[in-house]
């Protein structure tokens, strides 16, 4: 049984949890970059169900449960160092990244991810997965992340596929809301996973 639907136009894929198996790396990169700013310990909970959130967003929690400030700049630069230096452990979601290959060349098709450019090409480039992609698009690229619509909608945009006819894979809640505010079908690639 097919998950792309007649009719489907494009397909559009989130990166972090749905192509590619970084959040490990990222919680690990984060908890590093946390403890050595505001030199403490940091409990893995801090990161629980936030998988699919911005930098930006994830630092709003942190200092909502510091209740003071942190230097944003210094930790996310130092949290992408250290996701970069485990790049060799990263692996493929394997079931998903097939959907892509199986349509490469047959749909168009987009990645949109609330992570940054730099880490987003480099985990599709270390796996070989950015040649089957026509436009990816990240954080960088709008001003509001997912749970909002910008990023769906500038990929669709992108692509020339009308929203509604696009099909989004989506592991995260944000994400999930965010293609339904877009007027996107969605499948929760959580579903796909042994």
């Amino acid at each position: 049984m097919s998950l792309v639907a007649e009719g489907t136009a494009g397909l559009i894929f989130d990166c972090d949890g749905t192509l590619v198996d970084s959040l490990p790396l990222y919680r690990e990169g984060w908890i590093t970059a946390l403890e050595e700013e505001i030199r403490q310990s940091v409990p893995l909970e801090w990161f629980h169900g936030h998988g699919g959130i911005s930098e930006q967003m994830v630092l709003d929690i942190v200092e909502q449960r510091l209740g003071r400030s942190v230097a944003r700049d210094l930790i996310i630069t130092r949290a992408r160092e250290m996701m970069l230096r485990q790049l060799h452990v990263l692996e493929e979601i394997t079931v998903v990244a097939d959907i892509a290959r199986r349509h490469h060349g047959l749909l168009p098709m987009a990645v949109a991810s609330n992570g940054s450019r730099q880490i987003v090409s480099a985990c599709l480039r270390h796996l070989g997965l950015e040649r089957l992609f026509d436009v990816i698009i990240t954080i960088d690229d709008v001003d509001n992340p997912k749970p909002a619509p910008d990023m769906f909608l500038l990929a669709a945009g992108r692509l020339d596929v009308a929203p509604a006819s696009c099909l989004v894979f989506e592991d995260s809640r944000e994400g999930m809301l965010a293609a339904t505010r877009a007027g996107m079908p969605h499948v929760d690639v959580n579903t796909l996973l042994p």
